[in-house]
């Protein structure tokens, strides 16, 4: 009988140990703005700079209809990490016991699931939920056990909190939620800082100095006043000190993806960017009005690339379905298919390109669309859902007033 050679052998040995190799892990980095909106230049806005977030934009499938269960920090947090609704988890309001505007005991948390299932789970930032036994991360940096200037607006600090939970890291999956505080208001907690927070750390006498960060101040005039908001020297003002808010949030997140990317886990985890509610001006958070339900929504899957750099007009409310799932290895696939499939959109709008592909200052400023800034055209057939490439588009797109509904086939 005729002996097997040795690289028959060690193709057999390969194969027995691939089949021995346990599947790489899957993981999900949930990040959360503080009163974040469509600041960003993914979303319209030219007068800021956010190179992070539109960076990671073009790695994701961009949501341009995402919408909050309800325009409030506590309770849409406790419906985003629950799957409830505020009127079942039991959070009516801004968490604090006098009331009871905190979750019903009994309620299944995405991080009480996710810990029974063997997934490890880490916050770092703003939680502003309870009671902790209904919201149990096995690792905890938050205003509970420190300052929510340091874990929420130092990215330097928040940075080496990522890093640490990665470098702690054992085999299992894990679920990362970082919330950031900006850009939320602080002129009623901390007004030496600003109306913003915008000179924590500027390395200005007194305001201490992140050393990762670069501030870029705004002028007044430069700024771009949304349709909501009185054009006033006031609102300009408090818009330019949100956008260098805005910006340290931003280079936080590139903080924070590279502390994933330099661990080498960047490529098996699903990072997600979205907010709580609406922008703290008039008629957002706390209104139920677009602008202060309405959410930017970014899904970056490494499993379905072919996604990145889209724009998707399908409606995406929350809280999230895939909360409901004990495993987190079972709740991933199962968002992931919903942005890989076919319907991921409604059918084929009309859509308006200027001649150089971008829109004059004057188109943004009297538009009274949330979104401003014309984009290329839809070219799908009419039976068949739409996307527009950004990639073909930074910007995503506006309707125009004579764009007519597909017509029907019989």
């Amino acid at each position: 009988m005729r002996r097997r050679g040795p690289a028959c052998w060690g193709l057999l040995l390969a194969l027995v140990l691939c089949r021995l190799r346990p599947a790489r892990p899957r993981n999900v980095l949930l990040i959360l703005a503080d009163d974040g909106g469509f600041e960003s230049g993914t979303y319209n806005n030219s007068a800021i700079s956010t190179p992070h977030l539109d960076a990671l934009a073009r790695r994701s499938l961009v949501f341009r209809n995402a919408f909050t269960s309800v325009s409030s920090c506590s309770p849409s947090r406790a419906s985003l990490l629950t799957g409830l609704p505020q009127h079942q988890n039991g959070m009516y309001g801004l968490h604090q016991g006098v009331h009871h505007f905190t979750s019903f005991n009994e309620v299944q948390s995405l991080p009480r699931l996710l810990g029974q299932a063997g997934i490890r789970t880490g916050i770092i930032g703003k939680k502003h939920v309870g009671p902790e036994t209904v919201y149990p991360f096995e690792f905890a940096y938050t205003e509970e056990n420190g300052s929510i200037l340091q874990v929420g607006r130092n990215i330097t600090r928040m940075k080496l909190l990522v890093r640490k939970f990665l470098q702690t890291q054992d085999d299992r999956p894990f679920f990362l939620y970082v919330a950031f505080h900006d850009p939320h208001r602080c002129g009623h907690s901390q007004p030496q800082y600003g109306t913003f927070c915008e000179k924590f750390g500027n390395g200005e006498s007194g305001m201490g100095r992140i050393p990762d960060w670069t501030p870029q101040t705004y002028d007044p005039q430069d700024v771009l006043v949304p349709y909501f908001v009185p054009d006033t020297p006031a609102a300009r003002a408090d818009l330019a000190a949100q956008y260098t808010t805005i910006g340290r949030m931003d280079q936080g997140v590139g903080l924070v993806l590279q502390e994933l990317r330099g661990a080498g886990v960047l490529n098996d985890t699903l990072v997600i960017f979205t907010s709580d509610n609406g922008i703290p001006f008039p008629s957002g958070r706390t209104n139920l009005y677009w602008p202060g339900t309405a959410e930017p929504l970014l899904v970056s899957s490494p499993e379905h690339m072919k996604r990145w750099g889209q724009v998707s007009e399908a409606y995406i409310s929350r809280p999230p379905s895939w909360t409901g799932s004990p495993s987190l290895t079972r709740a991933m696939p199962s968002l992931a298919q919903r942005l890989s499939g076919s319907r991921a959109g409604p059918s084929c709008r009309c859509w308006r390109q200027s001649p150089s592909g971008a829109p004059s200052l004057a188109a943004r400023v009297t538009t009274r669309s949330p979104w401003p800034t014309p984009c290329a055209p839809c070219t799908t057939r009419p039976s068949t859902s739409c996307t527009t490439s950004i990639s073909r588009c930074p910007f995503p797109s506006t309707r125009t007033s004579t764009c007519r509904p597909p017509s029907r086939t019989s």
